[in-house]
């Protein structure tokens, strides 16, 4: 679809009849008048005269507008709604962050919304520029039906990733349908929200005994430095505006660790920011065994639900998040076939735990993560938190 598309009346266009219709209207004209509701947002996209953006009202009003079109059966909607969000250009970091959760947000409506048959024509024009932001959406359209195991099989759709996949496009890493350790993703159980208390976590996840050795172990471990990897382990706190800080820590062990002596005796004798308050001293704590498809899940869920004061990313981009904090924890290099990470990944130790220390907030969310390699040489810890204490009002 052009974007040079004119539409009439542009002398006597109001933004803010638009900015102040509501859920209801917006999803009556997108079912009953799908091209006014097009027209709108082409207008509030073209901005002030001389092609310059209106600024973040438009950009939320548009978004919106593509939403509620995204929400609508149709051939037709479907199309409008992505040429919306590709026309939303970038104006700042806080533009660019707003853009990027529409196009992610329309991704994820359409594919739970429109039937194949509807998006298959998106994808007939086959991309050159991975950056351009008709590629970038139709790429999360794609993440999205992967973990629905709806775009399989598909001609069309397997041509564009076949193509995205040359372009490099980082989403192509990804395994084309849902693998089955990914089965919690966007599951929620009544009862099973966030894990707060250590009687939560003992009643979920059954609890490691202390142990000498364990402690004798932890005292003589070396830390092993890699900030690329700790960047990759953090980065689904980080992209979804968790605001209380994360670690992550990697350190070879000076010998073998027995597995049952993989607890909190040994993870107290590191040097972790995390199990240290402000006078240095250790507060309470427990480590109980957990499994990879529970870490991933709180992976994926930190970056898809977001901080409190933070952005979902979306279920194809909270998704690769997540891999990439797993693989960086396993320390594996980005080349390893997932189902092959799957298989090491069982043969890891993992562990949750908790801590009552000052680096935590307790607050909206703290997970903490600790793993052991099949050597029982190497442990990776991961942890963060997040908080709303310094939010505006």
């Amino acid at each position: 679809m052009s974007h040079d598309h004119l539409t009439p009346g542009d002398d006597a266009f109001d933004p803010r009849r638009w900015e102040e219709a509501g859920p209801e209207e917006l999803t009556r004209l997108a079912e009953q008048r799908p091209e006014e509701l097009y027209e709108a947002a082409v207008r509030l996209c073209r901005g002030a005269p001389g092609g310059e953006f209106g600024g973040t009202p438009q950009t939320r009003t548009a978004g919106r507008i593509a939403e509620a079109l995204a929400d609508t059966r149709s051939r037709d909607c479907a199309a409008y709604a992505v040429d919306i969000v590709g026309r939303l250009p970038p104006q700042g970091a806080a533009a660019r962050q707003e853009r990027d959760r529409l196009r992610r947000s329309v991704a994820e409506r359409l594919a739970k919304a429109q039937p194949p048959r509807h998006l298959e024509p998106l994808f007939v024009a086959l991309p050159d520029d991975p950056h351009d932001p008709e590629t970038e959406t139709r790429a999360c359209i794609l993440g999205e039906l992967a973990l629905t195991g709806a775009g399989t099989g598909r001609r069309v759709l397997d041509a564009y990733t076949a193509r995205l996949r040359e372009l490099g496009h980082p989403l192509t890493r990804l395994p084309g349908t849902r693998l089955d350790v990914e089965h919690r993703f966007t599951v929620r159980v009544r009862g099973l929200g966030p894990v707060k208390t250590p009687q939560q976590l003992r009643a979920r996840f059954p609890e490691m005994p202390p142990s000498d050795r364990g402690a004798v172990v932890g005292r003589g471990a070396a830390g092993v430095p890699d900030d690329g990897r700790a960047q990759a382990a953090v980065r689904p706190f980080t992209a979804g505006g968790w605001e209380g800080g994360s670690e992550a820590r990697f350190f070879m062990l000076p010998e073998p660790l027995d597995p049952d002596a993989f607890g909190m005796s040994l993870l107290e004798e590191l040097p972790l920011d995390c199990l240290t308050v402000g006078n240095g001293s250790q507060g309470t704590a427990l480590a109980c065994a957990t499994t990879p498809d529970d870490v991933l899940n709180e992976l994926f869920s930190a970056a898809y639900y977001g901080g409190v004061n933070g952005q979902g990313q979306g279920r194809a981009y909270a998704r690769l998040y997540a891999w990439d904090s797993l693989y960086a924890l396993m320390g594996l290099s980005v080349d390893v076939p997932f189902l092959e990470a799957v298989r090491v990944a069982a043969d890891h130790r993992w562990l949750r735990f908790m801590a009552f220390t000052g680096w935590f907030h307790h607050d909206a969310a703290d997970v903490a993560f600790a793993v052991l390699d099949p050597t029982r040489t190497r442990v990776a810890v991961l942890a963060a938190t997040d908080t709303d204490q310094d939010a505006p009002g």
